[in-house]
């Protein structure tokens, strides 16, 4: 498996936003996102450690830490994402799958599964065209659907997705601002004016705490 980075932070986003968290990050993406913060990791030359299951879950074991969160990149691609899920699952830790929403997540939702947090490609993008709305169907309770916008056409289609699918009763929803692009006041009016109940807006705490550009937190 090709890892670029592994470290312990905190989660930035999502559920357990704030709380202690291991990041494996692996190389490579099928989409080419117009926001992307993490294009280094997908580049061709871009360097990786070669690890095994086995390797990523010692590593894992090792910092005592329970939350577990698979990044890329897209780490669905990775061909021994699934035995490692398994692993982990097995060995008690908290799995959190950050897809990019093209990915079939079907196989990996049997039995004791993961977490999944699908990043909806809205059209400031350039990927919408390849999302796979099957896996809403997928979704539990327990997942998350995370619209990140750029633009007021961005939250605009962010709601009809929401709306026609009716993810605010399916999972949990978040819309985040794409950074320097939309001020966040921009997302809060938009939920208030529309009356989207139970659609959050999510800051990346990360960018917050840090330098947006500093890799490895």
């Amino acid at each position: 498996m090709k890892v670029v980075e592994k470290f312990v932070s905190i989660n930035g986003e999502g559920v357990r936003a704030g709380e202690a968290a291991v990041f494996i990050r692996f190389k490579g993406c099928n989409l080419a996102c117009s926001f992307c913060d993490t294009k280094w990791a997908n580049e061709k030359d871009c360097p990786f450690t070669e690890m095994s299951p086995e390797e990523i879950v010692a590593y894992v074991k090792d910092t005592g830490i329970t939350n577990v969160t698979l990044t890329g990149g897209e780490p669905l691609l990775q061909r021994d994402i699934k035995e490692l899920i398994t692993k982990l699952l097995d060995t008690g830790h908290r799995v959190e799958i950050e897809t990019n929403g093209s990915v079939d997540i079907k196989p990996f939702t049997e039995g004791n599964r993961p977490v999944f947090t699908l990043d909806y490609k809205l059209p400031g993008s350039g990927c919408e065209k390849e999302m796979l709305f099957t896996n809403f169907e997928a979704l539990e309770s327990c997942d998350t659907v995370k619209f990140v916008s750029g633009s007021p056409e961005d939250l605009a289609r962010a709601k009809e997705v929401i709306d026609s699918y009716d993810l605010a009763h399916r999972c949990h929803v978040y819309i985040s601002p794409v950074f320097g692009s939309i001020e966040p006041v921009e997302i809060v009016d938009f939920l208030i004016r529309n009356k989207m109940n139970d659609v959050r807006l999510q800051l990346q705490m990360h960018k917050v705490i840090w330098d947006p550009e500093k890799r490895g937190v």
